[in-house]
């Protein structure tokens, strides 16, 4: 697997040392077997926001019982494949049109069981200021997975930069660009690779879960960027995905409520300054 980093979030509910008057040290055998009681659940997820999120999601599950633990991946594939061989309970990476068209390219089984947040796209630039300083040639840097490109291209044409074909949709890629009056030249590269190859272009679309640990707030430093009211807050908005047939096991629906608690939604709000927003 490439690029795997197990992180364990070890946040249990502190067990009862029993210090009762007159009495010694806790009962070893009890503490055993609540141990023994503690019910694991694992989740793959990308570093930020995700595990991020799920750190405190684990504050929430841990006074239920529950320890989660979160294993991080810095790429699109292997955290459903985990998912799809039952290797993980669930992953929180990616949005509905990703998985979609991953399951139909690769014949996995994978839903949907909430939808958590949105992470607005944005344009950046470190040799540009202004979207106004688009010069003829300009070189554009977009992700390289089908339903990124297009939402990265649907931005670029809501700034005027390029015309899709009409019905393009969440399948367009660079070869539907019908007007390009700027003869900017569109680079498709792993989203990955976008904020560490930024100073090689003009500009850049760059993903939030991508941007965010490369140091990049979309509300202070993206040129331009998605409308959070906008159709795409629901569209891409970043899902819990679990395997068909687990949707309503007792573990996802105890990750559901803590993913969707109020202590999430203010530590969203309180820690990422509109670039990533609660949707629940």
């Amino acid at each position: 697997m490439k690029l795997k980093k197990a992180v364990s979030i070890a946040l249990t509910a502190a067990l009862s040392v029993g210090l009762l008057a007159g009495c010694g040290g806790g009962d070893t055998n009890a503490d055993a077997n609540n141990d023994a009681e503690v019910k694991v659940i694992t989740v793959a997820a990308s570093p930020s926001p995700h595990a991020e999120i799920l750190a405190v999601a684990g504050e929430v599950l841990a006074e239920e019982g529950y320890k989660l633990e979160v294993t991080e991946f810095t790429d699109y594939v292997v955290p459903n494949n985990v998912v799809e061989n039952d290797e993980i309970v669930a992953n929180y990476f990616q949005h509905q049109p990703y998985l979609t068209d991953f399951n139909a390219e690769n014949g996995t089984h994978l839903v949907s069981v909430a939808a958590i947040h949105y992470e607005p796209f944005g344009i950046y630039s470190t040799k540009h200021a202004s979207l106004d300083e688009i010069a003829e040639g300009a070189i554009i840097t977009v992700p390289n997975d089908t339903t990124n490109e297009a939402r990265a291209l649907q931005l670029l044409q809501a700034e005027g930069i390029i015309t899709l074909a009409e019905g393009a949709g969440l399948n367009a890629t660079k070869q539907d660009i019908v007007e390009n009056p700027y003869n900017v030249d569109i680079q498709e590269i792993e989203a990955a690779a976008l904020p560490p190859t930024l100073d090689s272009a003009d500009f850049s679309v760059i993903n939030g879960n991508y941007a965010i640990p490369a140091g990049l707030n979309v509300a202070k430093d993206a040129l331009a960027c998605e409308d959070a009211a906008s159709e795409a807050a629901q569209t891409f908005a970043n899902i819990l995905v679990v395997k068909e047939g687990n949707e309503e096991s007792e573990e996802v629906q105890a990750l559901v409520k803590a993913l969707t608690s109020e202590e999430v939604k203010t530590f969203i709000n309180e820690n990422y300054e509109g670039a990533v927003v609660p949707i629940f």
